[in-house]
């Protein structure tokens, strides 16, 4: 339990941090982190700091798939592991 809290904890950061980059990048017309990458650390459970980065550094907020979709992965995620939850009471 504590080895995936902190998987959890992890990806999280990486979402989160990968967002203050990719906007960081932006700005200086450099090289970007693909939305492919950014969206496949959401779906292995980083949705969470992806949206808070989002939301933080101001970044992917036009893109209807970024505004909308992390918010509904994290939710996916979250009834994900509540169903697992519950099947393992």
């Amino acid at each position: 339990m504590k080895l995936f809290i902190a998987y959890i904890v992890i990806v999280n950061i990486v979402g989160f941090v990968l967002m203050g980059v990719d906007k960081k990048r932006a700005i200086r017309g450099a090289w970007r982190i693909p939305e492919a990458s950014l969206f496949g650390v959401a779906l292995l459970g980083g949705a969470l700091g992806c949206t808070l980065g989002m939301r933080h550094f101001r970044h992917k907020t036009k893109h209807w798939y970024f505004k909308y979709g992390m918010p509904l992965i994290f939710i996916a995620e979250c009834v994900l592991l509540f169903w697992l939850y519950s099947l393992l009471q």
